[in-house]
């Protein structure tokens, strides 16, 4: 059985692929942002074996949800799932992307990486020189899919993805949304446990277990190490050799 962590599984998407691998006998732990909102957690998924608590719109408490998670040892696969859509364009930045970036950093790798983006990032545009200014939601997607492919060219001994989970109807996506909420989470649960060769992988995009190309800026390398600079500049933090 896998140990996995899951960002921002207080409620939504992460709260369900938190109960369905938790189902299946694997260890989960949980992220919430408040002691609130843990034991909201807590309640929904009785059998999650810990609840990290960190405020990912603030640098310092993500760097102690890194601290948190390394203090259970390494983990089989970490899922980054938090984040943000109705907020400012600085919140957008922090959580939706230096966040996962902070935490790929600090953690210790574990054998898969599951970034959560959306089709959404393809109307996004890698403008880096304003990354310090807050971004908009679409860009913030396009820059964690241009974070995991950076991960999957330097990890090699990692398996790391991104998934788009499709618009479905949870807090953020609003009632309506056209997408079936089961494959929503089934997706990256999938590449966080199965031992199926087309879930051990790396460097792909993913909707409904099925691969899709992603935004052409996500795979250029020059690209990728700007932003690897940009985000040692803005949080403090080199990305690991």
């Amino acid at each position: 059985m896998a140990r996995i962590l899951i960002t921002g599984s207080a409620d939504g998407l992460g709260q369900l692929a938190a109960k369905s691998l938790a189902d299946q006998g694997h260890t989960v732990v949980l992220h919430a942002r408040n002691a609130e909102r843990a034991r909201y957690a807590q309640q929904h998924v009785p059998a999650a074996a810990h609840i990290l608590i960190g405020d990912l719109s603030d640098r310092d408490e993500t760097r102690n949800v890194a601290e948190q998670a390394n203090a259970w040892g390494t983990f089989d696969a970490v899922i980054h799932n938090a984040g943000v859509y109705d907020a400012s364009p600085q919140d957008i930045l922090t959580v939706n992307t230096l966040a996962p970036y902070i935490l790929t950093c600090l953690i210790h790798p574990p054998q898969r990486l599951i970034y959560l983006g959306s089709s959404m990032h393809r109307q996004g545009h890698a403008r880096l020189e304003h990354l310090q200014r807050g971004i908009s939601y679409s860009d913030s997607k396009l820059y964690v899919v241009l974070l995991c492919m950076t991960v999957a060219r330097k990890w090699r001994e990692v398996y790391a993805n991104a998934v788009n989970p499709g618009w479905v109807p949870t807090k953020m996506g609003r009632r309506g949304a056209p997408d079936d909420l089961h494959q929503g989470y089934e997706t990256q649960c999938w590449l966080a446990v199965s031992n199926d060769s087309q879930a051990k992988v790396s460097g792909r995009y993913f909707y409904h277990c099925a691969q899709e190309r992603p935004h052409p800026q996500a795979s250029d390398t020059a690209l990728q190490e700007q932003f690897l600079s940009i985000c040692a500049d803005i949080t403090g933090i080199s990305f690991p050799a």
